[in-house]
């Protein structure tokens, strides 16, 4: 291709974006990739999601939504107008002008970047490559993965990035519950590889997105993204630990940061609780420690922050056991216990990483018995490290069935749950989330952890 074909692709590109009239590919149709379609579907552009899993091409062709941040109503609307279809069929991304990628990007046992996901999307997208294409990575990942792992697998077909395709960075800034924001309205940091890239990228989320912050470089785009969620898990590591040693003095973490809180400047208030989830938070500081390694620089404080994040369900179990000793003179092997909860946090089914499965672990590794509540998560789906759940019902809650249990475990604080009720059913209540602090809730058999 020629510098004057190279920028014939270009303007024709950037005139289909402009005119809502490019094709837009979505990879990915999970608590990211869907969200992000209907917003591009409902801006006026086709899109066509794609998903290796044939059952939720299924729900979708039927209108039915497995995403809480996506409604029945909306992907009805956008399926029904021609504007969204989904498939199996990786081959159609050569229909695409637009691809996003939003696929997972996990850790492996030993705590380094997954990133299979993002090679293999990346092959399949090389696969049906061709010139004029704009290709997005939103996966979180480490600074240089959009220029050192997918440049490359898609230049490996002889087309070059600048001069062929182009090729950007967005991350992904979901927030699965907020009521406040949605895809649309939250801002949308963008980076391309070259100017051009970058005007792409600037046309095609300018079009979807209420507000767009352009970023000099895609590592830029790519460090903004952990940068956000370290800040987050460091912090958070800092209340776990403050909660611990205030507890030893007997005196409430809650009162604490409810009090510090009032000071206008100078101060944000973050909250204790049994530990991290979500697929962002426990996952994402680990993608740069690994990085770092590659210019041999410690990153000792944001590996301190995981280290006590992950120390938190041990400390909430130790805390139950104490309880239950203590409050019932039972040992935690001849108790069973309620855990209320399943989902990382409140409102949401999502259990990625979510501490309440690590609870329950415990919890059984000493010899109890371990069960959950949880209105948005009717059985334990399954997962990598916690198969042995699988199929796990949640159960219900009745005054019976509570008052039951040696004690209830207060994991993950749901709006839709009866506090009052529990409070006054259950023998112990051991409350990680200061529920029945924030509802006035009193009692006797209530300890906080």
């Amino acid at each position: 291709m020629t510098l004057t074909d190279a920028h014939s692709s270009f303007d024709t590109l950037l005139a289909s974006i402009s005119g809502r009239l490019a094709r837009v590919g979505v990879i990915g149709l999970g608590y990211v990739g869907l969200p992000l379609a209907m917003t591009v579907a409902r801006s006026g552009f086709p899109v066509t999601g794609f998903d290796i899993d044939p059952g939720k091409i299924t729900m979708i062709e039927a209108g039915q939504s497995y995403i809480d941040a996506v409604s029945h109503q909306v992907l009805s609307a956008q399926t029904s107008s021609g504007r969204f279809r989904a498939t199996t069929e990786f081959a159609e991304l050569g229909t695409c002008d637009v691809i996003v990628i939003c696929v997972p990007t996990p850790l492996t046992k030993h705590r380094d970047p997954d990133l299979s996901f993002v090679t293999k999307t990346s092959e399949a997208i090389a696969a049906a490559l061709r010139p004029g294409q704009l290709i997005v990575l939103e996966s979180t990942t480490y600074p240089g993965t959009t220029d050192g792992v997918v440049r490359p697998i898609l230049e490996e077909t002889g087309l070059k990035s600048g001069r062929d395709f182009f090729l950007g960075f967005s991350p992904e800034r979901e927030d699965p519950g907020n009521k406040d924001f949605e895809t649309s309205t939250i801002p949308k940091v963008v980076a391309g590889d070259g100017a051009e890239a970058a005007a792409l990228m600037e046309a095609f989320y300018g079009a979807a997105v209420t507000t767009v912050v352009p970023v000099s470089t895609t590592a830029t785009a790519e460090a903004v993204k952990l940068t956000e969620n370290i800040f987050r898990a460091v912090n958070i590591a800092l209340v776990n630990e403050l909660k611990v040693v205030y507890e030893a003095m007997g005196i409430d973490i809650w009162e604490v940061i409810d009090a510090a809180k009032t000071k206008p400047f100078g101060y944000m208030p973050f909250y204790p609780g049994p530990g991290l989830g979500g697929h962002c938070i426990p996952i994402d500081p680990f993608y740069l420690t690994w990085k770092s390694r590659e210019y041999e620089l410690p990153t000792r404080f944001i590996e301190l922050a995981g280290e006590i994040n992950s120390a938190m369900p041990r400390h909430v179990v130790d805390r139950l056991a104490e309880a239950l000793d203590i409050r019932a003179g039972k040992a935690l092997s001849r108790s069973h216990v309620l855990v209320i909860g399943l989902a990382y946090k409140k409102n949401v089914p999502d259990i990625r990483e979510s501490p309440s499965l690590k609870l329950i672990e415990l919890i059984e590794a000493r010899g109890g018995r371990a069960s959950y509540h949880d209105p948005h998560v009717p059985k334990v789906p399954s997962t990598r490290e916690y198969g042995h759940l699988k199929d796990r019902p949640s159960v219900a809650l009745t005054q019976e069935i509570v008052s039951g249990f040696d004690a209830v475990l207060i994991a993950t604080d749901h709006d839709d749950i009866d506090y009052a009720a529990l409070a006054e059913w259950a023998q112990i209540v051991v409350d990680t989330r200061n529920a029945f602090g924030r509802r006035k809730i009193s009692g006797d058999n209530i300890v906080k952890a």
